[in-house]
């Protein structure tokens, strides 16, 4: 997974599989993932993720770590 992206729905604008910028990831209090970041365009975007491609995002340097 060495090109790892990551997308979300962005609810304002209703539109599909949109980039998220400047992501952190942080652990839901039941160990899930979520990336939290923004569009570009100053609209918030939140996303659940697998633990797998989680720490391969942080791994590759398109997010942040959130936690400890």
């Amino acid at each position: 997974m060495a090109d790892v992206q990551l997308t979300a729905y962005n609810v304002k604008t209703k539109e599909k599989g949109v980039p998220i910028q400047d992501a952190v990831i942080t652990k839901t209090a039941k160990g899930a993932y979520m990336a939290q970041g923004n569009d570009g365009k100053g609209n918030k975007l939140t996303t659940l993720l697998g633990e797998e491609k989680a720490l391969a995002a942080i791994a590759a340097g398109v997010a942040k770590k959130g936690w400890e």
